[in-house]
């Protein structure tokens, strides 16, 4: 499974019942002009093979994972800074905050990760694409 996947694109794994995740994906989907990125919730057969296949704790699910095949992952604040990068223009200001130490950006990535339900709401199932955005979706 892991072998079969795109080795040109950017995987973004994210809690598929989590509003304030599912946002965040709508606003990759929509700033992805050069088609970088696929998507995987982390619950789903593909994100829980990507996330044993990098040795991660499959019981957390509080984390975006950014996964480049034969390259390197990322998680937390570290993956949704390097995939705002690629949105280009005023986003990449927000690269500003990588001079940040790692503890200090991973905790607020970490407050807002433990509140996101309630304060952003969940969804009973993980979100179903459209038609015409399936083939982003592994």
């Amino acid at each position: 499974m892991i072998d079969q996947l795109p080795k040109d694109k950017k995987i973004v794994l994210f809690d598929g019942v989590c509003n304030l995740c599912n946002g965040f994906v709508n606003k990759i989907i929509a700033r992805d002009k050069n088609d970088t990125f696929r998507f995987a919730s982390l619950q789903s057969g593909i994100g829980i093979a990507i996330q044993k296949h990098l040795q991660l704790d499959t019981t957390k699910l509080d984390s975006v994972i950014l996964y480049e095949p034969s390259v390197a992952y990322y998680h937390k604040s570290t993956a949704a800074l390097k995939i705002m990068k690629e949105f280009g223009g005023a986003w990449s200001l927000m690269q500003v905050f990588m001079i940040l130490p790692k503890f200090l950006r991973d905790g607020v990535y970490n407050i807002i990760a433990k509140y996101r339900y309630k304060w952003f709401g969940q969804k009973d199932s993980c979100m179903i694409p459209t038609p015409e955005l399936k083939a982003k979706f592994l």
